[in-house]
């Protein structure tokens, strides 16, 4: 295979993976750590502490409109209106009108891109060069975010930290305005004070899970990056943020089941659970926990 046909392939596969995180608002974790301590009087305290990715505010969300490719239109006889094969001169003419124009649709599908995703990240226009510091402002102002601060390209350094008590499910992270399509971390309740964790976000390869395989999708697509530049036609990938991390859950219930590598240590705090996260992390991590008294 060519290094011009693997670049068209490149090309394709970007166009088909932006089009369908952007339909997921998409949201991702970096480099993190994240703790969860559950308690037998139905307390809680849930903290993560990292990088967070949002797609839409990337340069990657606007690499869409130019991977487009020249598709010659289809050419006619004169007389019967058949199609026929187009001359050298009548493609050369239709790639000439393709490339002055491209600016145009350049700006249109930026412009519809922008739409979609101020629809679905709280009102904020992603090509507003004021939208990151707006995000800021957002998340600030919504309790438990102690700290965010811009990275740039999208990424962005935050603390979020909550304690309470386990009345009701709990989700990470939930932002006003944005709908909840891709999770990281999900406290469900079960009757008799059984308590279910599962931390989908933090699983690049989890098939189960198309927005989670979409996630490993994407650090694959930043080491296609180096394949691209070899070709004329081939672009600038972005930087993705590494998902790497580790996910810690304490408590002093009972553990009935997880999917550690190690199981359940005894440590002074109680019965400690840790999963480390990496980009070859292919299930999400889970535990059922009991804290029936």
């Amino acid at each position: 295979m060519s290094v011009q046909t693997s670049t068209r392939g490149f090309a394709i596969a970007l166009i088909a993976a932006l089009s369908l995180l952007l339909t997921g608002c998409f949201i991702t974790p970096g480099k993190f750590t994240s703790e969860l301590v559950l308690l037998e009087d139905d307390r809680f305290t849930f903290t993560y502490e990292g990088e967070i990715f949002f797609l839409g505010l990337s340069s990657f969300a606007q690499m869409g409109a130019a991977s487009e490719e020249f598709e010659p239109d289809e050419c006619y006889d004169e007389d019967s209106f058949e199609t026929r094969e187009c001359t050298v001169a009548e493609i050369a003419e239709q790639r000439e009108v393709w490339e002055m124009n491209a600016p145009v649709r350049a700006a249109k599908a930026q412009e519809e891109q922008a739409q979609q995703m101020g629809a679905m990240m709280g009102g904020i226009d992603p090509s507003d060069p004021e939208a990151s510091a707006k995000l800021v402002a957002l998340l600030s102002r919504q309790k438990g975010w102690e700290r965010v601060e811009d990275k740039g390209d999208g990424v962005f350094d935050v603390r979020y930290a909550v304690s309470g008590e386990l009345g009701h499910d709990f989700m990470f992270p939930v932002i006003e305005g944005f709908p909840t399509t891709n999770p990281f971390v999900q406290i469900i309740l079960r009757e008799a004070n059984l308590v279910r964790v599962n931390a989908p976000g933090f699983a690049a390869q989890n098939e189960s899970n198309p927005i989670s395989a979409m996630m490993g999708g994407l650090a694959g697509l930043s080491g296609m990056a180096a394949m691209a530049d070899q070709s004329p036609d081939g672009g600038e990938m972005p930087d993705f943020p590494a998902l790497e991390g580790t996910f810690t859950i304490i408590t002093n219930g009972h553990v009935r089941a997880n999917n550690t590598d190690d199981g359940s240590a005894s440590t002074e705090r109680g019965e400690e659970l840790v999963w480390e996260i990496s980009p070859r992390t292919a299930s999400a991590p889970t535990a059922l926990i009991d804290l029936a008294r």
